[in-house]
């Protein structure tokens, strides 16, 4: 968990296609009703699918 979000998968952020599988996977996941966003981290070049802590949906985002 990093900074009360859960990473569910990392994608390298050199890829031929950018973040394209990340937002895929990520839209995949909002499919199944997990509020999936994607987020770069910076140190680890990698694009991260990550969800708040509890897996619920921010009302205030």
């Amino acid at each position: 968990m990093v900074n009360g979000r859960t990473v569910l998968e990392r994608f390298p952020a050199g890829g031929p296609r950018g973040s394209w599988p990340a937002e895929e996977f990520a839209h995949a996941r909002r499919m199944e009703g997990l509020p999936a966003e994607v987020v770069m981290d910076l140190a680890t070049d990698a694009f991260l699918v990550v969800v708040s802590g509890d897996g619920t949906v921010d009302a205030a985002a």
